[in-house]
């Protein structure tokens, strides 16, 4: 598709902040409600062989402890299937109750009729509606895979997906193009397709039963323009909820940075109930990538907080040295690795602010502007790093531990500030 094709229309933006959430229904996974008024919700997607129960418990555990709040594992083939509800188990076991979402592709009817364990035990079924089955088997299959949704109470995704679009409803659609006085050009007709697979998918599980409660859609394409061009279609034409996000994202800041394009423009419209970050993992970097990327995402936006924000000086040629850079390392993996136990026991951290600056330029003025700032000495100024306190200048640190105690400082801080907001909760 060429993204010079697409419409250039644009809704209006407001002069500060995202818009308000436009309204769909409210889904719930497990515990997490997404749609309707619930924020943003964060989730990702396994990478182990879903038949290899420990590693899969493993990287379900990593991604939950960095914060996906939904996590998708692959149910491809009997033995997949029959590890589920041992997966399921052995987490509750460890006191993570994440909801877990099989994702089904071809054969997802017989897996879930063989193993009804597994149907009972996911609290999500993604299916795709361009690969559920094909000619005149494809209706049936969709059709059992809904009613297996409908007997054990769960919610379905009907996720359409550019790379195995329905190619009957295309070639349908390119044919009544075709007689169109004014035709669409070929990459609109192939984003309609795609919506339509999704809503026709979506009325179809209406009618059999499911309710329209129960259903979130997508329709993930790879490239930025044209999933903003999708989603915005889709938006105006439905009120399910909606799941973002590019479907092969990349690998490293590509990947980053296309998700990060697309997705905020998205969201920033109103549009968007539950985001994945796609990122192809870079050899030897963990999976929960992703997650943050996610988190950061939407917390720059202004749409969610998840744990403290740390503004670092880029540095330049009064910083020559790197000691602002590993602090504002340190601090940030610091209260990355606190935030779990912060989330329970001092509510509200997740909004504290800090700033690590490199010299006196901006330094003191960033400072503060954060709960707790520090301005480190650049080349040739005095060795002394004030440290300010909710924009007040609160002490200097000199010497060797100056990381030491700055990190002792937003614990303090953290201590005083949010157990006490905690206990008169």
């Amino acid at each position: 598709m060429n993204a010079q094709s697409l419409p250039c229309h644009r809704d209006p933006a407001p002069a500060f902040g995202p818009q308000p959430r436009r309204a769909t229904r409210q889904v719930r996974i497990g515990g997490v409600a997404v749609g309707g008024q619930a924020p943003v919700v964060v989730q990702s997607m396994t990478n182990t062989d879903t038949a290899d129960v420990a590693s899969t418990v493993k990287q379900v555990a990593e991604l939950w402890r960095a914060g996906s709040e939904l996590v998708r594992v692959t149910v491809n083939n009997p033995e997949s299937a029959a590890a589920v509800p041992r997966i399921v188990e052995k987490l509750a076991m460890m006191g993570i109750q994440v909801p877990i979402i099989g994702d089904f592709h071809y054969n997802g009817h017989q897996l879930l009729a063989n193993e009804p364990a597994c149907a009972q035990a996911l609290a999500k079924y993604r299916i795709n509606p361009g690969n559920v089955g094909f000619g005149k088997k494809k209706d049936l299959q969709f059709a059992q895979l809904i009613e297996f949704a409908i007997r054990y109470d769960k919610p379905v995704r009907i996720g359409a997906n550019w790379g195995s679009l329905d190619q009957a409803l295309a070639a349908q659609l390119m044919d009544e193009n075709h007689l169109r006085a004014e035709p669409w050009d070929a990459g609109r007709v192939l984003r309609e397709a795609l919506i339509r697979s999704a809503l026709d998918s979506a009325a179809r599980a209406v009618e059999l039963g499911l309710p329209a409660a129960r259903i979130v859609l997508s329709c993930k394409v790879s490239g930025v323009q044209e999933l903003i061009a999708v989603y915005r279609d889709l938006a105006s034409r439905s009120d399910f909820a909606l799941h973002l996000g590019l479907t092969e994202a990349g690998i490293g800041s590509k990947g980053i940075v296309a998700s990060s394009a697309a997705l905020s423009v998205l969201l920033q419209e109103g549009i968007g109930d539950t985001i994945r970050i796609s990122l192809t993992p870079e050899p030897g970097t963990s999976r929960t990538q992703e997650v943050v990327v996610a988190q950061e995402l939407l917390q720059t936006m202004g749409l969610r907080a998840f744990t403290p924000m740390v503004t670092a000086c880029p540095g330049c040629g009064r910083t020559t040295s790197e000691f602002f850079q590993e602090l504002a390392k340190v601090v940030q993996q610091h209260v990355r690795d606190r935030m779990p136990e912060w989330k329970v026991s001092h509510p509200g951290a997740e909004n504290l602010t800090l700033a690590v600056m490199g010299c006196v330029v901006n330094g003191p003025g960033e400072s503060r502007h954060a709960n707790i700032g520090i301005s480190l000495p650049g080349t040739g100024e005095a060795p002394a790093a004030p440290v300010f306190i909710d924009g007040e200048k609160a002490m200097t640190l000199r010497g060797e531990n100056i990381a030491h105690e700055f990190v002792g400082v937003i614990d303090d801080y953290v201590e005083r500030k949010y157990r006490r907001a905690a206990q008169a909760g």
